[in-house]
Parts: C-alpha cells; sequence; structure tokens
C-alpha cells in the first residue's frame, strides 16, 4: 500500500510562497516503483483534500470495503477520512493535487460534493480516453503553478473543479466487502488512525472535527454496531471509551504545557460548556482540571 503524499523529513513538500496563498494548493506527478507496500499515513498538516489519478493495477481498501481496478482511476480523498492501497501491479504512475477547503470561497463549499461524503465510492475507473484527458487537466495544473499568471490560482480552482465535475458524470466502482476475518481488524486500524487525525490540538481556536462514536462511524461508512463490533473484537474497549481515553490524553498534554485557560481547554476538546469538561476531566482522573494542573504544570 502507498501514500503518494508520504514526506521525507528532509524536503519540503509545500513550496513557501504557497504558504502565503489564501487557502494551499499543490500538484505532482508520480512514478512509484513496484513492489512497494506501505499503510498510507495521513497529511503531515491537517485539512487536505486529495484528487489522485492512479495507473496500474490498484486495489483500494476504504473501510471493510474493498475497490480495485485494473488499469487508471480518479481518487478522491477527504481529509478526515484515511484509506490505504496497494500497488499489485507493476508499479504505479499518475498524478496528483492537494488543496485546503479553504482554497475554494464560501459559494463553493468541496466538502459538499459527493466525491468527498463519507458513504460513497471515491474511486472512478476511466477508460483508455478519459484517463487520457483527465492526465490532460493535471498537466495543465503543473503547467500553471509553475507560470507567473497573476490569476493562476483561480485557473487553478477551475481546473480542479473540472476533476470534480468529470468525476460526476461517471460511475464509481462497486465495492465489495472484505472477508470477515480481516474487516474489523482494518476498520479497527482505520479508526485509531481517524482519532489520531483530530490531535494534535495546537491553538486555542482549533478544535476536534469529530467527536462523537457515530461520527467515527460515518466517515468510515459503517454501520456504528458494526465499529462498537470490530473495536471490541480487535482492541477490547469500546468506541467510546477509546475516543474519550484519547481526549484525556490530550486534556492533560494541554493543562501542563499551555498557558490556555480552561474554557479553551475545554472548547478545543469538544465541550461547549465548561462544567462538562470538568465532569468529564473528573470522572477519568479523580482530581479537576484545575488541580491537576497545579499539581503538574
Amino acid at each position: 500500500m502507498g501514500d503518494f503524499t508520504k514526506d521525507k523529513s528532509e524536503n519540503i513538500w509545500m513550496p513557501d510562497y504557497l504558504q502565503r496563498e489564501m487557502g494551499q494548493f499543490n500538484v505532482f506527478p508520480v512514478n512509484n516503483t513496484p513492489g512497494n507496500y506501505v499503510n498510507c499515513q495521513p497529511y503531515n498538516r491537517k485539512g487536505f483534500y486529495k484528487i489522485s489519478l492512479l495507473k496500474g493495477h490498484t486495489r483500494l481498501y476504504y473501510a471493510d470495503r474493498n475497490l480495485e481496478f485494473n488499469n487508471s482511476a480518479l481518487l478522491f480523498s477527504n481529509p478526515n477520512i484515511p484509506y490505504s492501497w496497494e500497488d499489485v501491479g507493476q508499479g504505479q504512475s499518475g498524478y496528483y493535487c492537494i488543496f485546503t477547503e479553504s482554497f475554494f470561497d464560501q459559494r463553493q463549499q468541496v466538502k459538499d460534493y459527493p466525491v468527498f461524503k463519507p458513504g460513497q465510492n471515491p474511486l472512478f475507473e476511466l477508460s483508455e480516453r478519459q484517463a487520457s484527458d483527465i492526465a490532460s487537466i493535471f498537466e495543465n495544473m503543473l503547467t500553471e503553478i509553475e507560470s507567473d499568471f497573476v490569476y493562476k490560482y483561480d485557473v487553478l480552482r477551475n481546473l480542479t473543479l473540472e476533476l470534480i465535475y468529470s468525476a460526476l458524470k461517471m460511475q464509481p466502482v462497486e465495492s465489495t466487502p472484505l472477508p470477515e476475518a480481516n474487516g474489523p481488524v482494518r476498520i479497527a486500524a482505520l479508526f485509531t488512525e481517524l482519532l489520531e487525525r483530530q490531535f494534535p490540538i495546537e491553538a486555542p481556536n482549533q478544535s476536534m472535527k469529530l467527536r462523537f462514536p457515530a461520527e467515527y462511524a460515518d466517515h468510515l461508512s459503517v454501520h456504528i454496531n458494526h465499529l462498537n463490533r470490530s473495536l471490541k473484537k480487535g482492541t477490547g474497549p469500546t468506541t467510546s471509551q477509546l475516543i474519550a481515553a484519547r481526549i484525556m490524553q490530550e486534556a492533560r498534554i494541554l493543562l501542563q504545557h499551555t498557558n490556555w485557560n480552561i474554557s479553551e481547554i475545554g472548547r478545543s476538546l469538544g465541550f461547549e460548556e465548561l462544567p462538562h469538561f470538568i465532569n468529564f476531566f473528573k470522572k477519568n482522573q479523580v482530581l479537576t482540571p484545575k488541580n491537576f494542573r497545579a499539581n503538574n504544570f
């Protein structure tokens, strides 16, 4: 399995001038060697959507589903939906682009397009002609991003929308359930990755995007009961217990290593009312957040 965005620590994968743009975008060609079998990693930077043109026999694992194609396909990745893929052919090639939600203005909510929504199949198999047309869009992106045209990001937004609209006219790849022996293990692994994507909390105005078990089940395209059974089988604790344990870990970190007030910490962890956070923390730690900070700060 592989993830084209897996970063090398010595490389800067997002150019400095893009950091200053209102909403970030970049595009890359891909030439993967055969035989790589590496789990997908989450983006180093949160909040990036990804559109990939994959060429080569590939198997995609999406929650407890298995999607496979032989030649070329277009893949859409939501930053909150982990997945992994396996190159089962003679190497992978193609292109991918990444962008933040803020790359589009408020009138164009990219997350509202079906290709990025939980529960939808994100993979679209391409004919030879379709693959050529999609490759041309990516080639135009590569040319445009290197240009000095003052409106190049407007052009890149339009090209990104062209990829989305092209997929919406297609039929997504049909999925089949993974064998029962593998399904719970994979769901547990994907849940853990999805949970970890909510952290670390790096600013008081940042908050968890997914807070409750049903939200995780929705993003993994499984029923909440199926998620609970898979986690109980694979890890022991329930979905709620695993979420609570990770929230507690982050709460302790923030209380010990930041000077944020307790209300800010509670809100960043999904508690709108301060008493709810205090009661949650005391139930799991015995001490109140204030007393814990006094003893550990």
